[in-house]
């Protein structure tokens, strides 16, 4: 089941349900007729601008909304799995694992940090999972790698920074670990991403080979450049050592996760993603 909260879609063979997050008590009330057995919280305010411009909508998406849903999750003994994100940090260190501190840059940051710990205080078992994806979006939002593919595709340059690391994952790759880890009853934080730290140029680059495009339409950029940004950490990669250990595989390369990302367009997974 998807449970909605603000925006209304259908997808096929799903049952949706709006449910409203604002209230604890009638968010249990809902999760009690439902009866689940897994709470996957996704909802949250992403961009990094509009959370610096509006800072107590953001936390109250980011965190007030994320601990009413792991208080009633607690309440009824509901295991639940936070997706939370990688921009926790200064941006200094790369490949930072579970045991470092976050130390936020920016509203967008600090409002998911703090709804990771929220989530630990109202339910000890819960999982919270920093990670950072990408896969084919929907017709209302596009994702990374659809603006790449998009824009290559219709010979318009992006700028990609070089200056700024990640260590990206394919939505179903992720989605996978996370029911594994969910099997073993796993709880606490785990930074769920791919195996390769990779720049945004560089990621940029390896989608438009994978893809067969040209790859001059990727161009260089820094954020060291950027002025008018929102303060942001540079290098964003995750160690995944702990999830792989606990999984006892690898997460997946670059180059695995973008040959399944090609074969989900081939097979129409896209296009449907890209109707809603």
């Amino acid at each position: 089941m998807l449970g909605l909260h603000n925006r209304k879609i259908s997808l096929r063979n799903v049952t949706t349900l709006v449910i409203e997050l604002e209230a604890a008590n009638r968010l249990q009330a809902s999760l009690a007729a439902i009866k689940p057995d897994l709470v996957v919280h996704t909802a949250g305010a992403t961009s990094v601008e509009w959370c610096e411009s509006f800072p107590e909508e953001a936390h109250r998406i980011n965190v007030t909304l994320t601990a009413n849903v792991a208080r009633a999750c607690s309440a009824l003994a509901v295991p639940m799995v936070l997706i939370s994100t990688d921009h926790l940090f200064e941006g200094i260190a790369a490949l930072v694992d579970e045991g470092c501190p976050p130390a936020p840059q920016n509203v967008y940051g600090r409002t998911k940090a703090e709804a990771e710990q929220a989530t630990l205080e109202c339910h000890s078992a819960a999982l919270v999972v920093r990670t950072n994806f990408f896969g084919w979006g929907t017709g209302y939002r596009q994702s990374f790698s659809d603006r790449i593919i998009f824009q290559a595709r219709a010979g318009q340059p992006l700028m990609l920074f070089v200056d700024v690391f990640f260590t990206p994952i394919l939505i179903e790759a992720l989605v996978m670990a996370v029911q594994d880890l969910v099997q073993t009853q796993a709880s606490g934080i785990l930074h769920i991403v791919g195996d390769e730290r990779i720049s945004k140029y560089e990621f940029g680059h390896a989608i438009v080979k994978q893809f067969g495009l040209d790859p001059s339409v990727i161009k260089t950029s820094r954020i060291s450049d950027q002025r008018d940004l929102v303060r942001r950490p540079r290098d964003m990669s995750l160690s995944n050592a702990k999830a792989c250990k606990l999984l006892g595989r690898r997460l997946g390369s670059i180059s695995a996760q973008l040959l399944s990302l090609q074969a989900q367009e081939n097979s129409g997974r896209a296009r449907e993603l890209q109707s809603l």
